[in-house]
């Protein structure tokens, strides 16, 4: 009895070191990543903690087309599609793969549509929810929105770029956003990879592969 309750209590972090190879990505899979991008990153990851306590900063929906895998992404300039080889080269860590719990993969369909639609909508640069351009997770937030018929799906969650336990800005932002000359949005609802990837929604299947 004791032996069963040591594997079960293992489980889980048994579970967690599981690795997913290439091929067995499915269309719709999300795909989480630690970005190597300094202060930003590491302000975005403090005040959020993503699957077990993982770190994630960037995220991108798997989509097949014609026998090649592509990661639709807002990323850069603009909503894109990406290869999977140049997505993985923002990092140099493990990257994490989500899928949709079953009773949920019907949704998978419309919202790749969704996004495929959005290729080469303006980078949210603000990180303001529902202002014409897109972030990472707020692409994937809204495209399973609409494949939920408008409802959300995913949760949104009032957004805070202050250090955690102190009521400071990160240094790293208050720079950022007196470079675009904005304000920096402290409250304002959104989301971020690391919430997303702690969704009763989906499945962590493992580190990817290569």
């Amino acid at each position: 009895m004791k032996f069963l309750l040591y594997i079960l209590l293992l489980l889980p972090a048994f579970l967690s070191a599981q690795t997913v190879e290439i091929k067995d990505l499915k269309d719709g899979d999300l795909i989480f990543q630690d970005m190597d991008c300094g202060p930003l990153c590491d302000a975005i990851e403090a005040v959020t903690e993503g699957y077990k306590g993982a770190d994630f900063s960037h995220m991108g929906l798997v989509f097949h087309r014609n026998d090649t895998l592509y990661i639709l992404e807002a990323a850069g300039s603009a909503v894109r599609l990406n290869t999977l080889e140049k997505f993985s080269k923002n990092t140099s860590k493990p990257m994490l793969v989500g899928r949709l719990k079953n009773k949920y993969r019907k949704l998978i369909p419309d919202a790749i549509v969704f996004s495929i639609k959005q290729l080469g909508v303006p980078y949210d640069d603000e990180y303001v929810y529902n202002n014409g351009a897109y972030y990472c997770s707020e692409l994937i937030y809204d495209a399973f929105m609409f494949a939920n018929g408008g409802k959300p799906f995913f949760t949104l969650y009032p957004m805070t770029y202050k250090q955690p336990g102190t009521n400071e800005f990160f240094p790293a932002w208050v720079d950022y956003y007196n470079d675009i000359n904005e304000p920096i949005p402290e409250g304002q609802p959104g989301c971020n990879p690391g919430g997303i990837s702690t969704s009763d929604k989906i499945d962590i299947l493992g580190s990817l592969q290569f």
